[in-house]
């Protein structure tokens, strides 16, 4: 049976802490002022912000970056085929290929990509990431590709190796003895807007 790669996040466990938006960048090389990874406050108006009113506050984080869903709207609509899902289920894109046309950007309800308005700029001197990371210039849309050059190697992506928290888990979903199929198994799991038929490939533990 062929892999089909996700993610399984313990909303209990998380902490909020921002490390895992942080291991994104300097894996990927994200250029400064993007992020692929983004860590929102679940009901409160604003970053770090708790819901409710004094003293009945709470605050819940909620991690947010592609969901490689396996219906996947950025797929449908982009015209030259630079976002593609590959045999292994995750949704990637080629960014030779990518016109900077962000239809895609426009059809994902996730608010997930982002896109590179100037010449990117990274730390002058510092090369970030793992052999394999491709280059993405001015003019493309980029995202998160579960860090496809750690995950080809027998690795997991950097952002659930660096969580102090271990509320991320990575793995195959169709292989019934990996621990993110067991916790699906175990616990009650939402997967973000499932009413628009995506079939997000990320799951949020509650």
């Amino acid at each position: 049976m062929a892999k089909k790669y996700g993610m399984v996040i313990d909303l209990k466990r998380c902490i909020g802490c921002h490390t895992c938006a942080i291991a994104c960048k300097l894996e990927n090389n994200v250029p400064m002022g993007l992020f692929w990874n983004r860590v929102l406050t679940r009901g409160g108006p604003g970053l770090d912000i708790p819901e409710g009113s004094y003293p009945y506050l709470k605050r819940e984080y909620l991690p947010v970056a592609c969901q490689h869903c396996e219906n996947a709207p950025c797929v449908k609509v982009c015209p030259v085929g630079a976002t593609y899902k590959d045999p292994d289920g995750r949704v990637l894109i080629n960014y030779d290929r990518c016109i900077g046309c962000r239809y895609c950007m426009t059809a994902c309800p996730y608010n997930a990509r982002v896109f590179n308005w100037q010449e990117p700029l990274r730390i002058p001197g510092h090369s970030y990431g793992s052999q394999g990371v491709p280059d993405r210039k001015r003019g493309v849309v980029e995202k998160c590709s579960f860090c496809q050059q750690l995950v080809d190697a027998g690795g997991e992506p950097f952002c659930v190796t660096c969580c102090p928290a271990r509320a991320r888990k990575f793995g195959d979903l169709n292989d019934p003895e990996s621990e993110v199929s067991r916790l699906l198994r175990e616990r009650p799991a939402e997967r973000l807007l499932e009413d628009r038929g995506t079939r997000p490939q990320v799951y949020y533990l509650r």
